[in-house]
Parts: C-alpha cells; sequence; structure tokens
C-alpha cells in the first residue's frame, strides 16, 4: 500500500481537468504535480489521463480509478475527523478496570456522577481482584491499590490506601482490647490472603521503629468485605483498608484499633498504558475520580471524626 499524496494529487487533476488548476488548488508546482502522476501511472503500468497542452481527460482506467480513489480519500477524511471529535472532547467508549470491593463500594457512586456529567462517554466496567494486561486487554484506564513500582503503566495516584486494625465492641469486651502490636498474638485475626505476607503483620511504632508481629486466625478470605463482616459479628480482629471498613467505624459497630501504629500504606491509582497521547475520556475520568474521592479521601476523614471524639 502506497500513501495517499498521490492518490489525492490524481483526484484533484480529475476533479480540476487540468494539472495547473489541479497544482494551483494543492500549492504545488506544476511539475511537481505531474510527476506524481507520472509515477502513479507507471507504478499502476496504466495511463490513467489522456494530456493535451491546455487540459486532461481520464481514460477509462482513469475513470475507474476515480471512482475508487475518492472513496478512499473519503473514507480517509472521515477517519480524520473522527479521531480530530474524539480527541477534541470527551466522548466514546471507555473501558475500566477496577477491584471488586473498591469497585462497587466507591466506583458505583462515582460512576454514576460521571454518566450523568458526559452523557457522551459509555463506560464498560470490569470487576476483578486479578492482575489484568491493559493492553492485551484493551482497558483504557484501571484502578489499582498498590504501590506502583517498576511498573511500565503510567499511574496517577487517586487517594492514600491506609488500613486499620478493628474489631467489634463485643469480641473486645470478651477478650480485651490489644495495647501493643504484640498483643495480637494472642488474639483471633481476621487473615487477607491476597496480601504479599498473609500472616505477617508489621507495624511501625511512634518512634519509628518497626514491629514484625506473625498473627493468626479461624478466618482467611480474598476478600475484605468478607473479613469485614466476620469482625462485625465478633470472630476477631480485622486488618483491611478504611475503603472496606470506614461505614463500620463511623456507625460504631467496629472499634479503631492502636492507631498510634501505623501500618503499611499503598496508593489507589488511577493506571494506563504509555502512550504520547492521553485521551480527553481517559483524562475526564481520571480528573472526576480524583476531584470525587476529595483529600483525604472521604472515607478516611469519616474515621478520623470517629477518632477525634
Amino acid at each position: 500500500m502506497h500513501d495517499l499524496s498521490a492518490m489525492a494529487v490524481f483526484a484533484a487533476i480529475a476533479e480540476a481537468g487540468s494539472l495547473t488548476l489541479a497544482a494551483e488548488r494543492l500549492s504545488l508546482s506544476k511539475s511537481a504535480v505531474s510527476k506524481q502522476l507520472s509515477r502513479l501511472e507507471e507504478r499502476l503500468g496504466a495511463r490513467l489521463v489522456n494530456r493535451n497542452t491546455r487540459q486532461v481527460s481520464l481514460t477509462e482506467v482513469g475513470t475507474v480509478y476515480f471512482d475508487f480513489c475518492a472513496r478512499i480519500l473519503e473514507e480517509a477524511e472521515a477517519a480524520e475527523a473522527a479521531v480530530a471529535n474524539l480527541q477534541d472532547a470527551p466522548r466514546g467508549r471507555l473501558r475500566v478496570n477496577a477491584p471488586m470491593s473498591f469497585g462497587t463500594m466507591h466506583l458505583a457512586e462515582a460512576l454514576t456522577g460521571f454518566a450523568k456529567a458526559y452523557p457522551e462517554i459509555t463506560v464498560d466496567l470490569e470487576l476483578t481482584d486479578a492482575l489484568v494486561d491493559l493492553v492485551d486487554s484493551g482497558i483504557d484506564v484501571a484502578v489499582r491499590i498498590t504501590s506502583m513500582q517498576d511498573s511500565t503503566l503510567i499511574a496517577r495516584q487517586l487517594a492514600p490506601a491506609r488500613s486499620m486494625l478493628a474489631a467489634s465492641p463485643d469480641y473486645l469486651a470478651r477478650h480485651g482490647m490489644p495495647q501493643h502490636p504484640r498483643d495480637l498474638r494472642n488474639h483471633n485475626c481476621m487473615i487477607y490472603t491476597l496480601a504479599p505476607h498473609p500472616g505477617s503483620w508489621s507495624f511501625r511504632a511512634p518512634d519509628g521503629s518497626s514491629i514484625p508481629v506473625q498473627v493468626r486466625g479461624t478466618m482467611r478470605s480474598n476478600n475484605g468485605e468478607v473479613l469485614r463482616e466476620a469482625a462485625i459479628s465478633g470472630l476477631g480482629i480485622l486488618r483491611d483498608p478504611t475503603f472496606i471498613s470506614y461505614r463500620a467505624i463511623r456507625d460504631g459497630r467496629l472499634v479503631p484499633l492502636l492507631s498510634d501504629f501505623e501500618l503499611p500504606q499503598f496508593g489507589i491509582h488511577a493506571v494506563y498504558p504509555n502512550r504520547r497521547h492521553l485521551s480527553p475520556k481517559v483524562r475526564a475520568f481520571i480528573d472526576f475520580l480524583d476531584n470525587h474521592f476529595g483529600d483525604p479521601p472521604y472515607w478516611d476523614r469519616h474515621i478520623q471524626t470517629v477518632l477525634e471524639r
């Protein structure tokens, strides 16, 4: 396949009926137009126009070829217009990938507002806790809760992802409240199995020292909401992201524990493939989420209110 410039020159000649007029329309010299036409005819192995000193007329082959050229050039112009249209304003199909719990608890509500704000964007949301290859899957943007180290993706942090220990008032009444991370060895702890080291909890003390603690418990799951519900029922001590536990803490169904000892933090990121031009629909989506969650995010504001009581 050759570039479209020769087709465009030939189409201009056919429409103008003159090499001189075609050159004027294309802002080219007459000799340049003539050379383009001669090279095209040589490549095709056919004469496309009959020339005389004042005008040109299409040969039979030229007439057939012009019909195809006209359609091809029209489609090319339409393609460029479509790209310009999509790049001009947020519109089109937006494929989003996100973790299950965060998606159901926070993205669902956010997407309702986003859809109202951008009615020309169709959102296709996929929720999964599996790590998806964005390029292979055709995903435009993903929400990931991670440290984003050594990634080939472009990332923008939307909010911190803090974790907190909590337990129900009933559990604490029966088993007592831990005063130090080492006390957790004597408690039933909820274990999140997708963590890099599920049974190893690490804390940073107020003096900056690290406190690793091996914990165990009778409830293990790959879903934080399942563990939260088990903790609310009084089964044991929960370590969950605050975006999962905040409502239960706000309502008093769970009590924050060991808040002076810091757990490792991650970030909630919007990530997308490394492309030169970020489309308006992706940019609009990321900006919307950033504003929707807030700084600090609304779930941490609720917990801070509880801690300040």
